[in-house]
């Protein structure tokens, strides 16, 4: 079991996500490992029960944001299929980030490219076959 490290700093407050994507999968474990060698994801929480990961948290090392994860249940009350997810990811270094994901032989859905609304991104398939794009495109503030 990993304890959580979630207290690295985020400017001038706690690195304190507000909202995670949630995830399983049939192999979590090897989820986690692709997720932080090949994506860059930093492991906050990881919990297992034996050979499952009963509860993982893995934090993006750029932003205050991050997602959940575990291991695959049929029967469980917050189930959904393995490879049903797919998220928007914020880099400062989308190039750099690509080269990495291209020197890991991930499988690219769509290849580096300039977008006409202004951003930088590209998406790729992770094993169990979720969809992660990531770019430059900081979104919107908040109104008001």
């Amino acid at each position: 079991m990993t304890e959580n490290t979630n207290t690295q700093e985020h400017g001038t407050r706690p690195f304190t996500p507000s909202l995670f994507l949630t995830i399983h999968a049939s192999d979590a474990g090897a989820l986690i490992d692709y997720c932080t060698e090949v994506l860059g994801f930093v492991v906050a929480a990881r919990h297992d029960d034996g050979d499952r990961v009963a509860h993982a948290e893995l934090l993006w090392p750029e932003g205050t944001g991050g997602f959940m994860l575990g291991s695959y249940r049929k029967d469980g009350p917050w189930s959904r299929p393995p490879g049903s997810a797919g998220a928007y990811v914020v880099t400062a270094d989308v190039d750099a980030l690509y080269q990495r994901v291209l020197d890991h032989g991930a499988e690219i859905v769509m290849p580096l490219t300039d977008m006409d609304y202004g951003s930088r991104e590209f998406a790729v398939r992770d094993p169990e076959g979720n969809l992660w794009s990531f770019g430059t495109y900081a979104g919107q503030p908040l109104p008001g």
